[in-house]
């Protein structure tokens, strides 16, 4: 394997000593400018890299962010990674991803790894089946600053961008209302993601300005894994006042739903209607796809959230107090029945 040329081997070539040469390849004022040149085309010439990792010490930082998530295969997540490493690209950073798979044990490793290799700063989207935010509770304590997208967990000071998702639940009350809806039924995620906490926010506030008697047995937390949508369904079918819409906390989660509903013999937004959130780009070629869904807008979460974080970094994570606490506002898309 081809050894990496020295600045030694540089300076025996050109009978220069070695700080001519280091001082010529940072262009200092005191090496004259024909010299630059030829230390430059000669180092050119033999093939010579930088240490970065010198250069990367000398600044104190490694231009290198680590991004936590649950799932890149999410169409959110890997639109809102896209967005990221495009401005990080611009500002001369490199992303390293790291998925959760949403398991806490794992998202617990990724975030002592990340602080280990030395990031400049952490962007972290939670999983959802973390209950315990104990590491998060440590990484305020660390020097690395964190800003939260999407999924942020329930604790207090700290920075974040994510979808006002109290106000798309109830905008997709209302639409249900409006369309006839009395009773509408809620598959809600796992009880301490903060998400779900918005979402079933959004919904009663969405049955109180409709008017509407919140009925309990509607709403259901559940894994959102497939199976966990199944039972979840079967056992809001069994109610004595059958739902004749259901909100879904995600696409994906509609989808399971939908399918069985499909399988059972119901005749999907005839007999019950649905609707969701995420606006995944799946729903536009699926046959059933839900009634309407919430736009999370991945991209622009991922953009804020990582100019938030070049703040920081910009500014050795100093913001005297201040928290940078965003809410990008959904929009519910309709799919069918506008």
């Amino acid at each position: 394997m081809k050894k990496n040329v020295t600045i030694k081997e540089i300076g025996k070539r050109l009978n220069l000593s070695f700080s001519t040469i280091s001082r010529a390849l940072h262009k200092h004022p005191g090496i004259s400018l024909a010299t630059q040149q030829l230390v430059m085309e000669t180092a050119d010439e033999m093939g010579y890299l930088p240490n970065q990792k010198a250069i990367f010490f000398k600044q104190g930082r490694t231009f290198n962010i680590g991004v936590i998530l649950p799932e890149l295969s999410e169409s959110f997540f890997s639109a809102a990674i896209s967005a990221i490493e495009d401005i990080a690209y611009k500002n001369n950073y490199v992303i390293t991803v790291a998925q959760s798979h949403d398991d806490q044990k794992r998202e617990k490793q990724m975030v002592e790894q990340m602080k280990s290799s030395g990031v400049d700063g952490l962007l972290v989207s939670v999983a959802k089946n973390t209950m315990d935010f104990d590491h998060f509770e440590q990484l305020k304590k660390s020097i690395i600053p964190v800003v939260y997208f999407d999924r942020i967990p329930p604790i207090e000071n700290i920075h974040y961008v994510t979808c006002n998702i109290k106000k798309g639940s109830m905008e997709t009350v209302d639409f249900l209302v409006k369309r006839g809806h009395k009773h509408i039924a809620f598959i809600n995620g796992p009880r301490k993601l903060w998400e779900s906490k918005q979402r079933k926010e959004g919904y009663l506030k969405g049955l109180k300005k409709n008017s509407l008697e919140f009925d309990p047995f509607l709403v259901m937390n559940c894994d959102l894994t497939k199976e966990g949508v199944v039972m979840t369904l079967e056992t809001l079918l069994k109610r004595r006042l059958k739902p004749t819409a259901i909100i879904a906390f995600s696409d994906d989660v509609a989808s399971f739903a939908i399918g069985h509903a499909l399988k059972l013999g119901i005749r999907v937004n005839e007999e019950i209607e649905f609707a969701s959130f995420a606006n995944s780009p799946i729903s536009k070629y699926i046959e059933f796809p839900p009634l309407a869904s919430v736009e999370h807008f991945p991209s622009e979460q991922g953009q804020k959230a990582i100019d938030a974080l070049l703040h920081l970094i910009q500014n050795n994570n100093s913001t005297e107090q201040y928290f940078f606490n965003t809410l990008v506002d959904p929009v519910l898309v309709q799919h069918i029945g506008k």
